[in-house]
């Protein structure tokens, strides 16, 4: 697979492409991609694990230990809690955002799906994810894999990015055009 663009050019993208090689070779994939969607879940819902991850006091060896911890209590496949001690060591545990984000990506590519970025103001259950996937499949031309996210400043509606194209039906943009347009 050519990953040779944009994926490879950012620090993150080089860490997740070390990452995707591993566990593809090792026929882990699936593991590790539950694995750092939990490790995303739990970034998004812990202002502890967020500060431990961008914290600059916090040294090395107390981040290695504590991620070490983290993996453990998670029940994180053995690739992506090594992984998370690599990153701990190198003192990248801030890029981990970035790098499941190109790690979702290089998955994606490499079953011959597309990914879409879609912005939530609230979780969406499964039914819906599903309705969103076969609503894009059917305007992309082929699978699609969504990287969820959650918004609540967008009041409702959806932003699905999906390329280089955005769709916004978000209640605050449609409110800004209103707004806009009673200015005159």
């Amino acid at each position: 697979m050519d990953n040779s663009g944009g994926i490879q050019a950012s620090l993150a993208g080089r860490y997740a492409t070390a990452l995707f090689g591993l566990a593809r070779d090792q026929k882990q994939l699936d593991a590790v991609g539950e694995s750092l969607a939990a490790l995303k879940r739990a970034l998004a819902e812990s202002d502890d694990l967020r500060a431990l991850t961008t914290s600059p006091i916090v040294s090395r060896g107390d981040a290695l230990a504590a991620m070490a911890n983290v993996a453990a209590a998670m029940k994180l496949d053995p690739i992506a809690s090594n992984f998370l001690g690599v990153l701990a060591s190198n003192r990248r545990l801030a890029q981990l955002g970035a790098i499941i984000r190109a790690f979702n990506l290089l998955v994606a590519a490499h079953r011959g799906e597309t990914t879409a970025e879609v912005t939530s103001a609230h979780p969406l259950d499964e039914a819906q994810v599903e309705a969103i996937k076969a609503n894009l499949k059917t305007r992309v031309g082929r699978d699609v894999a969504v990287d969820l996210a959650v918004d609540p400043t967008i009041l409702g509606g959806l932003v699905v990015k999906v390329g280089s194209q955005m769709i916004d039906g978000s209640i605050r943009t449609k409110l800004n055009t209103l707004a806009q347009a009673m200015k005159g």
